[in-house]
């Protein structure tokens, strides 16, 4: 899914935090996370913030991810839209909460015993080929379905457990042998909810090797959440109602929809035949062969065998949608689906999905396996999008693009999240992984596909500006000590909903990216390749891709010797280079079974470099040493060479030689590793210096790391605060977005704790500083929509930041911009850049804050009513805010979707946050009930109302809520997650606040 999240991060930090709102899902549902994160979904299935930096992005999708996505899936993403920014971030992660013993015997709802006590399946019974028939009935929102299950087994059984939630079974049966005459005996069945299993009681074992056939009558009621076979809505121009079926089964709720055997491992074959009415179409993972009439007003779809797939991948919609279509150049059909009202927005992602199947088909060198596939954009949807095999699904705002109104954001979110969902046909669908504890051999590949993709299908949106944002978001979840290692032990429903995290998307995009930038671009390629086509159509785990990886070697100068890759003396280093191995799979299992990263700290001595390691994770001073160890594919430029130089770390310590004395040095070169770095003696003031002196002699990506590594280490008392922030004084003249960016994603969450504590004149001073120290790049920016994607970006956040922070420029141009849009009715077309500026402005006052609800509620852009959205989220006045919540909880006029983003952004908004904690405390079980314990929207939600509090009152709160809600929520990761950052908040501020007060007075903005 994209991730993610799906969701997107307060506006920029400006934004969000001015105004105290957030800035702005694959799913898991599923966004970039700097402001350009724009509720960009970037299979994100989209994520959570950590702390004093708030990060964007939903898969956000997406951001998957996901994101964010946050998917994500993407949920997060999972990402859409501008207001996605700093302040967002799904967070999630698996539970501590002790299973079930493997040594009680479970009792049925009968009051039976139950034979089957462990949360995971048997492994004896093996389903071959499942043939489905559903019917939904969209008058009374109920299905009824028969399910034919082929089976065999590898040991004699009576016993055949498998998976079902909510159906009502009627009737089951069993068929043995193959043909026509199949004799037929009823199955008792025993159903036992808290494991979400069946058990089909045969009369006589089932003798192994033979085939027979599960036939199960069930019937259930369309979902009211967003997961399972759910109901969606959508409203006509005329006002008129309509309702829709889909489905969103990843990762356990294909069992909502029909009994199965609903583990990734247990791959078959599924014929699909849907009922429905003959106004509506139907739509499924495979073409369509036939529709047959079966009773007066009633149509039987019949679709193509699929491939061989995990249940999570099926898909169905029953709808009114029309579509628009298109062939690639080797023949398969891509279809895009929306309400009729939104079609007209379907081209560009069209045009998207063809260009990137086709790079996909020839960068595996793997043909995609089905004749068609679908994209569809379904009304109502919690993550960014979702992976269906040859029916991907989205958010709306993650698939539909209008050309009058959509931003740039918008168009970059759109394009990451239909390459996420596309590069899962092959990394997850084609290959899956074996179980969710690999969750990121998913996740993490088409995070980082959708950078290789993109780069190449679509340069001018110049995607590597935004990929290292993903890493350091996901360093900010890393760095707490409830993080988890990427491929992480995960058993129950709610704990495999939790790996839709920030680790599994970006952190395994990230190292994946470290790792290719190791061995080359080129053999990189060739080991996943290998992968991809050793293990087409089976599942995999972690060691699967690293042995595929083994045979592999870098393309710098290295040779084979005794299966492994070994460095000759390095010619263009110091002779310290020595002959070694290269094993692919001890170096990365300790970036993937292990959390957290290495602090590398460089110490110059003359032409000596001496390099330690250590765990970077935040935490009280006196916290016990976890003793982990990383090889670390270190890279290093200096003043006097260019030249990338590289050296393996695997030892707590080393010395480099150096060939002369140098005045500075930078390692992790373009940000490749996933460390951070900290220079001790005069290393920090170096760097500083070169930044005030000639930013440009290092690269956007080299100034937005060391803007990140400083802050980072202040968090763990290796460098003063005073030192940071004198090294984010050369911003004055920065233009690139990644630093820029960087340093609002650092210097905009101090103010929002301020803003917590009361102590309204120095946060008045720090505000003033922010804008001082980009008033020369804000008076450049034009109102106009000109220039690349990223200027226009920049510009975007740039100009909310101004606005909301109440530069009076700024302001001035907003509101005229704004009384020109109102007299004219909101017909009148205002530059896509400015206009989340312009609403900020406008919902200042309450006929300006009406007018915008009155527009939101009949646009048919996702930008624009995002950008509604978010300006409605920062008012002051606390009726209005209240009455969002209520609202979007509701889900009438604003979709319950959107209630995740509104909570978030009230939660950042300075007088709104107590209404959002609250709100969030009274409706906890209806929340769960909706959008699934575990979710990342659930960990989107907390971290969004919580992670900024920075005093003890608040964390006692926040405990006491928390552990009174035990087995519906006290164990979640996020809550984990959440605790902990507002103690780093309170740890912070006790420690920074004053030395803050002190420098801004000691500035008095003299240098800028």
């Amino acid at each position: 899914m994209s991730a993610r999240p799906h969701y997107r991060a307060s506006p920029c930090p400006a934004t969000a935090s001015a105004w105290g709102a957030p800035a702005p899902a694959e799913a898991r549902p599923r966004a970039l996370r700097f402001c350009v994160q724009l509720r960009l979904h970037f299979h994100f299935r989209s994520r959570g913030g950590q702390g004093r930096r708030q990060r964007h992005g939903p898969r956000a999708t997406g951001s998957s991810s996901k994101m964010i996505s946050l998917s994500i899936k993407r949920p997060l993403v999972t990402m859409s839209f501008l207001l996605s920014s700093l302040l967002m971030l799904l967070t999630v992660a698996t539970p501590s909460w002790c299973q079930r013993s493997e040594t009680t015997s479970p009792t049925a709802s009968n009051r039976a015993p139950f034979p089957w006590n462990k949360m995971r399946l048997p492994e004896h019974i093996t389903p071959v080929h499942y043939d489905l028939v559903i019917h939904a009935n969209l008058t009374t929102l109920t299905f009824g379905g028969t399910t034919e299950i082929e089976i065999t087994a590898s040991k004699p059984t009576s016993t055949i457990v498998l998976h079902s939630h909510h159906l009502q079974i009627s009737k089951a049966a069993l068929r043995k042998g193959a043909g026509e005459r199949q004799s037929e005996e009823l199955l008792r069945v025993l159903e036992y909810p808290p494991q979400e299993q069946i058990a089909l009681l045969a009369p006589e074992p089932l003798v192994v090797g033979l085939p027979y056939t599960i036939v199960i009558d069930y019937a259930g009621n369309l979902s009211e959440s967003f997961h399972g076979f759910y109901k969606s809505t959508y409203r006509t121009k005329e006002g008129e109602v309509r309702i829709l079926a889909s489905t969103q089964f990843e990762p356990t709720a294909a069992r909502m929809a029909f009994p199965c055997f609903d583990e990734p491992a247990f791959k078959a074959s599924f014929s699909i035949k849907i009922r429905r009415e003959p106004r509506h179409l139907a739509i499924s993972n495979m073409p369509l062969v036939k529709s047959v009439t079966v009773a007066e007003g009633l149509v039987e779809d019949h679709f193509d065998v699929t491939v061989r797939m995990s249940t999570y991948l099926v898909a169905f919609i029953v709808s009114d949608f029309k579509s628009v279509s298109k062939m690639t150049k080797s023949g398969v059909k891509v279809s895009v689906y929306a309400v009729p009202d939104k079609i007209n927005q379907a081209d560009y992602a069209l045009d998207a999905a063809v260009t990137l199947l086709e790079f996909y088909e020839d960068y595996f060198s793997i043909p995609y396996p089905l004749s068609k596939q679908d994209l569809a954009a379904i009304p109502d949807f919690q993550s960014g999008a979702m992976e269906n095999w040859g029916l991907t699904t989205y958010r709306e705002s993650s698939l539909l693009f209008d050309a009058e109104k959509s931003s740039a954001s918008s168009k970059l979110g759109i394009t990451m999240t239909v390459s996420h969902e596309l590069a899962h046909q092959w990394f997850g669908n084609l290959v899956t992984m074996e179980w969710w504890n690999d969750l990121w051999l998913n996740e993490g590949f088409a995070k980082f596909m959708e950078f290789v993709s993109v780069s190449v299908t679509h340069p001018e949106l110049k995607v590597e500006d935004y990929f290292f944002d993903k890493c350091f978001n996901a360093m900010e979840v890393d760095a707490l000590n409830s993080s988890h290692p990427v491929s992480t032990p995960v058993e129950n429903p709610a704990q495999i909903r939790e790996i839709f995290d920030e680790v599994s998307y970006e952190k395994g995009a990230c190292i994946l990216n470290m790792l290719r930038d190791y061995l080359g671009a080129d053999a990189f390629k060739s080991g996943i390749v290998k992968y991809l086509q050793k293990y087409s159509y089976k599942n995999t785990k972690n060691e699967d891709l690293w042995n595929s990886m083994a045979s592999i070697c870098p393309t710098d100068g290295t040779q084979r010797m005794d299966g492994f890759c070994s460095r000759g003396e390095h010619s263009s280093s110091s002779s310290h280079w020595r002959q070694e191995g290269l094993d692919v799979k001890t170096m990365m299992n300790t970036w993937t079974l292990q959390k957290g990263f290495p602090l590398i700290t460089i110490t110059v001595r003359g032409r000596n470099v001496h390099v330690k390691q250590e765990h970077y994770v935040k935490g009280p001073d006196d916290a016990p040493e976890t003793g982990y160890l990383w090889h670390v594919p270190l890279t290093f430029i200096t003043s006097n060479s260019d030249s990338v130089q590289r050296f393996l770390l695997k030892t707590r310590t080393d010395v480099l030689i150096l060939p002369e004395e140098v005045e500075w040095i930078k390692f992790n070169v373009g940000m490749n590793g996933f460390y951070i770095v900290h220079y001790e003696d005069d290393g920090w003031d170096s760097l500083t210096g070169l930044l005030k002196g000639t930013h440009t002699a290092i690269s956007s990506s080299d100034r937005a790391s060391l803007i990140n590594s400083a802050f980072q280490l202040v968090s763990i008392g290796k460098l003063s605060i005073e030192k940071a922030l004198d090294l984010s004084l050369y911003l004055k003249h920065e233009t690139e977005i990644m630093p820029v960016f960087q340093g609002l994603n650092e210097l905009i969450p101090m103010y929002k704790l301020m803003e917590k504590r009361d102590v309204n004149e120095v946060e008045t001073q720090f505000k003033a500083f922010l804008i001082g120290l980009l008033r020369d790049l804000i008076d450049k920016q034009t109102w106009t929509d000109e220039g690349s994607i990223s200027e226009r970006i920049l510009r975007s956040q740039l100009l909310l930041l101004a606005c909301v922070r109440k530069y009076q420029p700024c302001v001035q141009k907003a509101e005229g911009y704004f009384r020109r849009w109102q007299e004219a009715n909101g017909n009148l077309s205002l530059p896509s850049d400015v206009t989340l500026a312009v609403f900020a402005v406008g919902a200042q006052n309450p006929e300006g804050w009406d007018f915008l609800y009155s527009k939101y509620q009949s646009s048919l852009s996702s930008t624009e009513k995002n950008q509604i959205e978010f300006a409605l989220c920062i008012t002051h006045n606390k009726e209005k805010l209240q009455w969002l919540l209520e609202q979007s909880f509701k889900g009438d006029t604003i979709k319950t979707q959107e209630f995740p983003n509104i909570l978030r952004a009230i939660g950042r908004n300075p007088v709104g946050y107590p209404l959002a904690w609250q709100f969030l405390r009274e409706n906890w079980n209806k929340l769960v009930q909706k959008f699934e314990l575990g979710s990342n929207s659930i960990a989107y939600m907390v971290m969004g109302t919580t992670n900024q509090f920075s005093t003890r009152a608040w964390l006692e709160e926040v405990k006491e809520f928390f552990s009174s809600l035990k087995e519906n929520g006290s164990q979640l990761r996020c809550v984990q997650q959440t605790i902990e950052t507002i103690e780093e908040n309170i740890r912070w501020m006790d420690k920074n606040f004053d030395k803050i007060r002190v420098w801004l007075q000691n500035e008095k903005l003299e240098l800028l």
